[in-house]
């Protein structure tokens, strides 16, 4: 989200530290910020979850098919179904998220500073470790929050529990399963998300600076030749979905897995290994690719978003010099 000491210096960026952020703006317009592009991404994670779960004889409805389907059956509220027990509460594990974020990778950022490594390989080594640190913190809360709201997503398709909101997902999930319940798929969680994070953060941090260097920019930039804005903008998106293309790839397959362990409702409580195997059996090895498409859009337009509203925060939040 934020770009690293070095890249700043070299885009001729002043330097944002977390330091001097005035940490209630950042909090207050960042939850505006972010929840009003989680609107307008949400939709693609509905579409995303239902492909991911779909019975036997839905295994080959794409995408495109899938979103018209909700449209029909329950027009735009369907697409936004679970939206407000995410909005809520995933403002505390984004608070704890980009706070985690930023203090690892600018400790990151210092200690590898000494090591005789390339400017891409330390970005990519300082933002990894710090999107794997920051996903493992925000995880116990997101856990509880990617549970109901899903179960709220894939309402309206054959066999999912009824449910009349997200109260009701949380009292029937305590009532079955206990809170043990609430963090079905943690373990599945944690394996996705946190490699998924330090990936992405990686890829994006040593992909600016490659696209940098082929642009002529990272060396012996003179404060006259600095970049423009959208140039820099530019950049960060391009990032954002070189991210996006490695992410998806990598770990699709985990997010399938842990999407059907949080949603499907059995007799015998599913495990990694026989939900990996059921759709093995059913789709072959596609199957653990379902879902590829959507995930991709949503992991590059909501990178990318982030990337660019993050630097807008940033310099909305700055406390003024001395």
């Amino acid at each position: 989200m934020a770009t690293t000491a070095a890249e700043e210096h070299r885009v001729s960026q002043p330097e944002i530290g977390w330091d001097r952020l005035n940490k209630t703006k950042f909090y207050v317009i960042g939850a505006g910020l972010f929840s009003g592009v989680s609107t307008l991404l949400y939709p693609i994670s509905v579409v995303k979850t239902r492909m991911q779960v779909a019975t036997k004889g839905q295994m080959n409805i794409s995408g495109p098919a899938v979103f018209k389907g909700i449209l029909r059956q329950d027009g735009i509220p369907g697409l936004y179904r679970g939206f407000g027990t995410v909005i809520v509460g995933t403002i505390p594990s984004r608070m704890v998220l980009l706070t985690s974020l930023e203090t690892t990778k600018l400790a990151a950022l210092n200690m590898t500073e000494k090591l005789k490594i390339s400017e891409a390989t330390r970005a990519a080594l300082a933002n990894g470790i710090a999107g794997l640190v920051s996903s493992l913190l925000s995880q116990a809360i997101f856990v509880p929050i990617d549970v109901v709201s899903q179960r709220l997503m894939i309402q309206g398709t054959p066999e999912a529990t009824k449910y009349s909101g997200g109260f009701d997902v949380v009292r029937k999930i305590l009532k079955t399963d206990g809170i043990r319940g609430l963090y079905r798929g943690f373990g599945m969680s944690v394996i996705t998300y946190s490699p998924s994070s330090a990936v992405w953060w990686a890829s994006y941090g040593a992909s600016q600076r490659l696209i940098w260097n082929g642009l002529g920019q990272w060396t012996n930039v003179g404060e006259q030749e600095k970049p423009k804005q959208w140039q820099v903008v530019s950049v960060q998106a391009a990032g954002g979905i070189v991210s996006g293309s490695v992410v998806s790839i990598a770990t699709t397959p985990l997010d399938t897995i842990k999407t059907r362990l949080q949603v499907i409702d059995t007799v015998e409580k599913p495990t990694i290994y026989s939900t990996a195997k059921t759709l093995l059996k059913e789709d072959g090895p596609k199957g653990f690719y379902r879902g590829l498409g959507p995930r991709f859009l949503s992991i590059s337009a909501w990178g990318t978003c982030m990337i660019v509203s993050y630097e807008f925060l940033k310099r909305l939040s700055v406390n003024p010099e001395p």
